[in-house]
């Protein structure tokens, strides 16, 4: 028993595609009598074809991605994208990383390990952005013997 022509009409009556109409398979013999649209259309009234409800997409999955995003997973080299400065602004890096020196420079002056003229020699190498970071101020103080001697 072919119902395809009958599926049609009432796809078209009820404005959604063929997949989404359902015919009561006990009322087979019911819509096979059907030839009209006016006789389709009695049948969606009483219940005999239906539209199936659409199929919604899950956000489970998502919700489960975003709850290890939150913990800071999934952020490994594979998933960035675009330069380190998309994710870390060249600015925000300088100024964490200018105050980190700075703030070495005063603790080396304030625990006398270094002299006033070092302290103002490191701290205008340090503003033309010479040092990496505090590990490499510690480097050059050794290498350039600028501990001050007790």
């Amino acid at each position: 028993m072919n119902l395809r022509n009958k599926k049609l009409i009432a796809s078209k009556i009820l404005k959604v595609g063929l997949g989404r109409v359902w015919f009561d398979p006990a009322k087979n013999t019911e819509i096979k009598e059907a030839i009209t649209r006016e006789d389709i259309k009695k049948l969606v009234a009483t219940g005999v074809i239906l539209v199936k409800q659409k199929k919604g997409v899950s956000r489970g999955r998502f919700r489960a991605v975003l709850k290890q995003k939150r913990k800071g997973r999934r952020s490994g080299p594979g998933s960035k994208k675009g330069k380190i400065t998309s994710r870390l602004g060249r600015k925000e890096a300088w100024i964490h990383r200018i105050r980190a020196q700075r703030e070495l420079f005063y603790d080396l002056i304030a625990k006398g390990k270094i002299t006033r003229q070092t302290y103002s020699h490191l701290r205008s190498k340090a503003k033309g952005g010479f040092f990496r970071s505090r590990r490499h101020i510690k480097l050059y103080l050794t290498e350039n013997s600028l501990w001050v001697k007790k």
